[in-house]
């Protein structure tokens, strides 16, 4: 007799999605990486595009940040759900921030957008704006409802996502890479808001 599968059994943890989304995303990354381009990598990353695409993509993940931290100002409730997503973000920021690629391109690696530096199981800080202080939460765009506050994070997650999905083929490789990794984080974030019982 076939069983069915229950509910959580059915549903796809956490590490699936980001490992699909990854897929999907750094295919469009590779394809971004053999342009063809005369200049030499390391010039392409430090191009003015290539500068700019970053910093405002590390400006975009602040808002993001503030998103997230005036829903939790809002909702406190949701601390247990959203913190951990929250953290990513800011380890999202810093990676986009790192204009040299740090210690990770000594070593011929790109930065990771989950390479926080912290002891694991420790508090993620929070990242600093452009003013060099943490940017203040965003309480005005969060709905007083708790289900309408999810949803509205999750539809700011998914257009981040998709805006960083199409700027791939306009980025260097390694900028390229980190943009589909950051990508597909965000897209993982989405199943799991507008899915409260989904396993991580």
């Amino acid at each position: 007799m076939t069983r069915t599968p229950t509910p959580a059994a059915a549903a796809p943890r956490r590490r699936s999605l980001l490992v699909g989304a990854l897929g999907a995303a750094s295919a469009v990354a590779s394809l971004a990486g053999c342009s063809g381009q005369d200049a030499s990598p390391a010039d392409a990353e430090r191009s003015d595009a290539a500068r700019a695409l970053r910093a405002r993509s590390a400006h975009e993940s602040e808002r993001l940040f503030a998103r997230y931290q005036g829903t939790l100002t809002v909702h406190p409730a949701l601390g247990d759900r959203l913190r951990p997503l929250r953290d990513e973000i800011a380890r999202h920021v810093r990676a986009l921030a790192d204009t040299d690629g740090g210690a990770a391109r000594e070593n011929g690696g790109s930065p990771s957008p989950s390479g926080s530096g912290a002891p694991s199981g420790s508090p993620t800080p929070a990242p600093s704006g452009s003013t060099g202080a943490p940017p203040e939460p965003d309480t005005e765009s969060v709905p007083h409802d708790e289900k309408d506050a999810l949803s509205a994070l999750a539809k700011a997650e998914r257009r981040l996502a998709d805006s960083r999905t199409k700027a791939l083929s306009s980025a260097p490789p390694e900028l390229a890479r980190l943009l589909a990794s950051v990508a597909a984080c965000g897209s993982a974030h989405v199943y799991l808001l507008e899915h409260p019982g989904a396993p991580r």
